[in-house]
């Protein structure tokens, strides 16, 4: 898979649909050619001390930031045609359909990978969250919780488990 985009959400609460931030890596021929970030008003729009403990954004971030579709709108064009990954992927995938319900967009049916189940079953690791992952591939992920950071570290993972052990992530 040398084309690909990897793709995190960050959430305001427990509810899926609620993202806030969005971070997109895409690559083609193996290389990174595109890096996408944007806030995101959630839906519902509240935060929960939980998500925001973790991410560090506030409703007072994203109060005048655009909602998911204008948004969306931005990056689809760049994203025909090309599987996601994710770190994680049941959770990003959700939070990608979710949103879609929210807004009644019709939803792509984008091929899915997760960098988090190939990994589970590929290294030998204490853990496998994102930046243990990403240290154990040579990525120093100095940012977590940052959508774009958390998505250039998915795309690093892959790679690595591409071209350093072979990985095809589409057996996991």
């Amino acid at each position: 898979m040398k084309d690909f985009a990897a793709i995190d959400f960050e959430t305001a609460n427990s509810s899926r649909s609620s993202v806030c931030s969005v971070g997109i890596v895409i690559v083609r021929d193996g290389e990174i050619v595109d890096r996408f970030y944007s806030l995101i008003r959630p839906t519902p729009n509240y935060y929960s001390h939980f998500t925001t403990r973790i991410h560090g954004l506030t409703r007072e971030d994203t109060d005048s930031a655009p909602v998911f579709p204008d948004v969306w709108a931005k990056v689809a064009d760049r994203l025909e045609g090309l599987p996601l990954v994710a770190h994680n992927r049941p959770f990003d995938e959700s939070c990608l359909k979710a949103v879609f319900r929210t807004y009644q967009m019709d939803y792509p049916d984008y091929p899915f990978f997760c960098t988090l189940a190939a990994s589970r079953r590929t290294l030998k690791l204490p853990c496998y969250q994102l930046h243990v992952v990403a240290d154990a591939c040579g990525y120093d992920l100095a940012n977590h919780h940052h959508a774009l950071a958390d998505a250039e570290a998915a795309v690093w993972i892959t790679l690595y488990l591409q071209n350093e052990l072979g990985i095809d992530l589409a057996d996991f």
